[in-house]
């Protein structure tokens, strides 16, 4: 679909004298800015002209999203992985340029450069959070704090990304439930090959499972893709597809989770069990404290 705004980016993007390198950082960020608008991630009024799509409300929204990854035109290993830190800022200084060259002033959202990463937590509050969720495994009050503790468990033993969690199926684990198969991806459209580990689980790993594996297996019930996802939804929820009346394509319960849904889980988890002083707010500072601890082992 075209719209009047893409158009006039175009005949702007088409005048840069830039290199070859930045027209194809440009070539991105016009690729982004056409699936957001498409997707209806944008406001409308944005595909009328540029100055509203370039509008720094609107920009500021966008950057929201692309850093995401939800605005990738490829699949990274089968998903849709955040853009790495290169990308982001890239993208900031393909937007300067294009405010600039539209006769708009700079954006006031920062600049492009390296970004701090958030604190991760120390040694002492991850045994902390081990023994919380000891004492919590056997007295869980529902199935989503079944499945939250499930999901800890397994990572703190494997420290998998939240990518690698919820492509994880019932044959991954041993037939003994003692051992679980974790495919680790490359990041960021890396040539680096996905590899397959076998990790053993802990007592906390193994009890959790015990717990969410029945509950699952009755969401999963009359569903036989299902079946095979490990981790599955606990109630109807939407599909993000949004139809001209206003609806949502419906998506029932016990279907495979998706790694936004995971990232929700986790981060109202955090507060709905008590946990929030256990648990730092983002599942990659918890990953990353994790693969701290396993390199100075």
């Amino acid at each position: 679909m075209s719209h009047p705004s893409i158009a006039v980016l175009d005949e702007l993007i088409g005048g840069l004298a830039v290199g070859g390198a930045r027209r194809r950082q440009l070539g991105m960020v016009r690729q982004e800015l056409t699936a957001a608008l498409e997707q209806d991630r944008l406001p409308r009024q944005a595909r009328k002209d540029l100055p509203q799509l370039l509008d720094a409300a609107v920009l500021r929204h966008y950057i929201r999203v692309a850093e995401t990854g939800a605005l990738r035109t490829r699949l990274v290993n089968g998903e849709k992985p955040p853009t790495s830190e290169p990308t982001n800022a890239a993208r900031l200084v393909c937007l300067e340029i294009l405010r600039r060259e539209a006769g708009l002033p700079a954006l006031t959202i920062g600049v492009a450069g390296p970004v701090a990463l958030r604190p991760v937590p120390q040694d002492e509050q991850l045994r902390a959070l081990r023994r919380r969720l000891h004492r919590d495994v056997c007295t869980a009050q529902s199935p989503g704090q079944a499945r939250f503790i499930a999901v800890l468990g397994v990572m703190l033993d494997t420290r998998a990304r939240a990518g690698e969690l919820v492509v994880q199926r019932i044959c991954h684990l041993s037939g003994d439930g003692r051992s679980m198969d974790v495919l680790r991806r490359p990041q960021h459209g890396t040539d680096t090959p996905a590899r397959r580990e076998t990790i053993p689980l802990s007592p906390l790993s193994r009890a959790a499972l015990d717990r969410w594996l029945p509950i699952r297996a009755e969401l999963t019930e009359s569903l036989e893709g299902s079946a095979k996802a490990l981790w599955v939804s606990l109630a109807h929820n939407h599909a993000g597809t949004l139809h001209d009346d206003g609806s949502y394509t419906r998506r029932r319960q016990g279907m495979p989770l998706q790694q936004r849904g995971l990232i929700r889980s986790y981060n109202s988890g955090r507060h709905r069990y008590g946990l929030a002083d256990l648990l730092p707010p983002k599942i990659e500072q918890l990953r990353r404290a994790l693969e701290r601890n396993t390199a100075t082992d």
